[in-house]
């Protein structure tokens, strides 16, 4: 801020304190600017906080929507994105930009006719908008108006002779129309201009297997992709298929490795690398990697049926039974499937194998049939599901649509070469959008965050901080006991309470403990004695104690709001140490303590009797009805504590993601969508999960 704005701000205020209009409009002002700035350095959800406190001053203001959109956008919420420019453009019909990222959001979504009609608005106030035509060419390529599209890349080339994106497009344009020469032209004049240019290599790449299975070239191609993106995973496990087919093995397992070094979650990395590893007879470690992907996957068969194969070399008749039946299941016109039952009930001696080996023969000559197979509750993919899009963009990825095509039935010999044959990931990337504000580091939603409901709030000596949330979250009883400062430290209310991790920290409670004992011992019990030691109690996580003593000030004083509460949430922390201490194995240590959860429900009634307007106890019941599996009272919970707090960010959140697990897609949207707004982080990560 220059002297000369900083000395206006001062007179303005000097002037008169009654001029609210006035100091309405800087604040408003220095809300949009410090909104820009965290927009500038990519802080999109601490931009967001910002535009909403400036559409709260003055909501017919038409900049804040639009700046909260673009940050929206850098999120990939892309509906919120179309919502807040239209808003924006409500309000200033002539605000171009908002047109651009209005198209740039619609042919996200797909909506390349909407797309178009924006970009046309673009186009007569800057008919040679490099951006906007490039988009608008990618636009036409979608909508097959092919002709169009190409006079639109002509056009660009003729504006702009030196821009490589305009042949890439053309390039990827000639081969969606199959014409493999022109694309090669392009993506050559492509490097020659930018030889830094990663989609000319791929695609090159791509044209050399499909076009010449010609892996070498293919090969080199690959590895300047991977100088250029060496933290891309995807580029490993292709640059490993090329290597397997050029029979260097040890270079391809060394590339799966990588890729699953670098993303862990890929499941075709660990899928390729069991095939490799089932080839040279590591079959223990293929069947750990082939159930990794059942685990990050859910049921697909192609897995199951590889996992069949390698427990039958290895031995383990009984499970390669198991897994081939539900293959079977799914595909009862598999002749493979058959097969390879019969085979290893051959190697078991069942005199039943001839059957099946018989009944592939006959299926042979016949194409393979799509079945319905009932889903086994966990959201795995299903032969029902077989109509759908492929769960991951850009990935051959196993499931149905991939393994029996775009038909309805495809010959036995094509699906069982699916099968069996390694995977490769579709790295022919869409050009990007282009945007004049779209450049993006470290983008919130694309960190792996795992998806569950946000946790529940606890009263504690501690809290973990943000720049969206750098104070307490409020509640009256405890803004009433640091008041009183009886407690030997200040009470703050959190749902992340951090770990103690200082000694010294640690040590501190102890001490506190100590001095309670000596206390309570020596003079007549208070309520807030009990209740200060059962706080140093959850600091160092001994909730039975904590228990007990919340249970002691309750006796001493019943009405005393904030020790329910307390106790309320010891109950709810302890059933997970119990849970834990008492399960034998992996399996039943998550395991729920309905007793310890019912007495923690119990109390949270109690709290709203004293307090009836404390939205936090609301919230956390929904957390503990939804742990208990009953969903549609957890909704009922969450919606009390957004009546009672509106700008509830975690329990629209929650909310959000209850309606998503009851299959109510269109209203869990709308509320992880309010839950960015009001500043949840994992909320943009849901979302992004929740519109593939």
């Amino acid at each position: 801020m220059s002297r000369i704005f900083r000395i206006i701000i001062i007179l303005s205020l000097a002037i008169s304190f009654t001029n609210f209009n006035a100091i309405s409009q800087i604040n408003t002002e220095q809300m949009i600017a410090i909104g820009r700035n965290a927009l500038y350095f990519e802080d999109y959800i601490l931009s967001i906080q910002y535009f909403n406190q400036a559409i709260s001053a003055k909501p017919y203001l038409a900049e804040p929507y639009f700046f909260r959109g673009l940050a929206k956008f850098n999120l990939e919420d892309i509906q919120g994105t179309i919502d807040d420019t239209s808003e924006a453009l409500k309000r200033n019909p002539f605000l171009t930009h908002a047109y651009e990222l209005r198209a740039n959001a619609y042919q996200w979504n797909g909506a390349d006719s909407l797309a178009l009609i924006d970009y046309a608005k673009v186009l007569e106030e800057n008919p040679e908008d490099r951006g906007v035509l490039l988009n608008k060419a990618l636009a036409l390529e979608n909508l097959k108006k092919y002709d169009q599209s190409n006079d639109t890349y002509n056009k660009l080339i003729r504006l702009y002779p030196g821009y490589d994106k305009a042949y890439i497009g053309k390039a990827k344009l000639s081969l969606e129309q199959k014409d493999t020469v022109s694309a090669i032209e392009n993506v050559n004049k492509a490097l020659e201009i930018n030889k830094n240019s990663v989609n000319g290599y791929v695609i090159r790449a791509d044209i050399a297997i499909n076009s010449h299975r010609d892996y070498q070239k293919a090969l080199d191609d690959m590895n300047e992709a991977i100088k250029l993106q060496p933290q891309n995973p995807g580029f490993y496990i292709n640059r490993a298929f090329l290597r397997h087919n050029l029979d260097d093995y040890h270079g391809a397992m060394s590339d799966f490795d990588y890729a699953i070094q670098l993303d862990p979650y890929n499941y075709v990395g660990y899928y390729n690398r069991a095939l490799l590893r089932a080839e040279v007879h590591d079959f223990n470690r293929a069947i750990d990697d082939l159930t990794q992907v059942l685990d990050l996957k859910g049921k697909d068969y192609r897995t199951l049926y590889n996992r069949a194969i390698v427990y039958a070399d290895k031995g383990d008749y009984d499970e390669a039974l198991r897994d081939i039946e539900e293959v079977i299941t799914a595909y009862p016109s598999l002749a493979a499937g058959y097969f390879l039952r019969g085979d290893i009930k051959r190697r078991m001696g069942d005199r039943s194998a001839e059957t099946d080996i018989n009944k592939s023969i006959a299926l042979a000559k016949q194409n393979v049939k799509r079945v319905n197979v009932k889903s086994d509750g966990n959201n795995h993919t299903n032969a029902s599901a077989a109509t759908g899009g492929n769960e991951s963009n850009n990935t051959n990825d196993g499931t149905f649509d991939d393994l029996l095509g775009d038909a309805d039935t495809e010959s036995q010999e094509v699906v069982a070469a699916r099968f069996s044959n390694l995977l490769t990931i579709d790295h022919n990337d869409p050009l990007e959008l282009e945007y004049s504000n779209s450049t993006i580091r470290g983008r919130i939603q694309n960190r792996d965050i795992n998806v569950k409901l946000e946790p529940i709030f606890v009263a504690s000596y501690y809290i973990s901080t943000n720049d969206l949330k750098k104070e307490s979250e409020y509640m009256k009883e405890v803004d009433k006991i640091n008041n009183t400062r009886e407690l030997r430290f200040q009470v703050q209310v959190t749902s992340h309470e951090p770990s103690i991790n200082d000694a010294d920290e640690i040590n501190r409670h102890f001490q506190s403990i100590e001095y309670y004992n000596s206390y309570l011992s020596n003079h007549t019990p208070r309520a807030i004695d009990y209740f200060g030691r059962g706080m140093d109690f959850v600091s160092v996580r001994n909730y039975r104690q904590a228990i007990e003593d919340f249970s002691k000030a309750i006796e001493l004083s019943p009405d005393f709001t904030l020790a329910y509460f307390m106790r309320s949430v010891a109950l709810y922390k302890e059933h997970y140490t119990d849970a834990a201490s008492t399960a034998d194995d992996k399996k039943t240590s998550g395991m729920i303590n309905k007793a310890l959860l019912d007495k923690s429900l119990k109390d949270l009634e109690t709290v709203l009797e004293l307090s009836p307007n404390t939205a936090i106890a609301y919230y956390n019941k929904g957390v503990i009805m939804a742990e208990l599996n009953d969903m549609e009272y957890a909704l009922e919970s969450f919606d009390k504590a957004i009546e009672k707090k509106p700008d509830f960010g975690e329990a629209y959140y929650n909310r959000g993601y209850i309606n998503f697990k009851l299959g109510k897609k269109a209203q869990g949207l709308a509320d992880i969508r309010k839950a960015g707004e009001l500043g949840v982080v994992a909320s943009y990560n849901l979302l992004k999960r929740m519109n593939k």
